[in-house]
């Protein structure tokens, strides 16, 4: 996962951005105008990718802030044990073990195709999506 600067007034809901070194992604941005004298403020709202916590902070409309680079890569499953999956990546052909979230475990199946984050340097993959 790289991580690149960014412009605060480009940020939109549904980007990435890391918060308190956490990556989050964004769910709200309150944007409060600028006073007599200071610059603009935004209040963004993020829930963490890894950690499902609520973050919050408050920046200045000329700041630059972190955004991490979040590829979404395809894997298959190859087998099931209780809450972990074994996914081989569709592109290296890499195995891994990866936690199943319990809104997945009822509709991913052994074969199956899915997308999955993978956040490098946190040494997680999360499951996103189930593909049809």
């Amino acid at each position: 996962m790289e991580i690149k600067q960014a412009d605060v007034h480009g940020l939109k809901k549904g980007s990435y951005i890391m918060i308190e070194g956490q990556p989050c992604q964004i769910t709200e941005i309150n944007r409060s105008a600028p006073g007599k004298h200071g610059h603009a403020k935004f209040r963004i709202t993020g829930v963490g990718i890894i950690s499902k916590n609520k973050r919050i902070i408050v920046i200045a409309g000329g700041k630059r802030v972190e955004s991490p680079i979040i590829e979404k890569k395809n894997g298959q499953v190859l087998s099931i044990t209780e809450n972990n999956a074994q996914i081989m990546n569709s592109e290296s052909f890499e195995v891994f073990e990866i936690e199943i979230p319990d809104e997945f475990k009822t509709r991913v199946s052994e074969g199956s195709q899915i997308v999955f984050m993978d956040l490098g340097e946190f040494g997680k993959k999360i499951v996103v999506v189930k593909k049809t």
